[in-house]
């Protein structure tokens, strides 16, 4: 029994190591989903937040908000409040990324 526990873990871990691309919007901690549709307001507010009061900026997918790694926090920075394809990786709730672009 242990032993498919450690199985069933591994294959998780390996899934989640993969290589992904997704589109989405990146926004702060405080607000999450609510500032996903990249108006002019929206950048506003997640830009003030990030960088006037220390929010950590996020990545909105559908209904999830994913955290950043710490080296990737500063690869999104002009990119607050718009629309953007990541590709990275995945582990749990938190993505690493290895490059961002806007995305229309």
């Amino acid at each position: 029994m242990l032993r498919m526990k450690k199985i069933a873990m591994l294959s998780l871990f390996s899934m989640s190591a993969f290589a992904a691309s997704w589109t989405g919007y990146i926004s702060e901690s405080h607000c999450g989903a609510k500032h996903a549709d990249g108006s002019d307001g929206s950048i506003k507010c997640v830009t003030g937040c990030v960088k006037g009061k220390g929010a950590a900026p996020v990545f909105v997918v559908g209904d999830k908000v994913l955290k950043l790694d710490a080296a990737s926090t500063g690869k999104v920075m002009d990119h607050l409040g718009r629309k953007v394809t990541i590709n990275g990786k995945l582990a749990g709730d938190t993505v690493t990324i290895d490059s961002v672009s806007a995305a229309n």
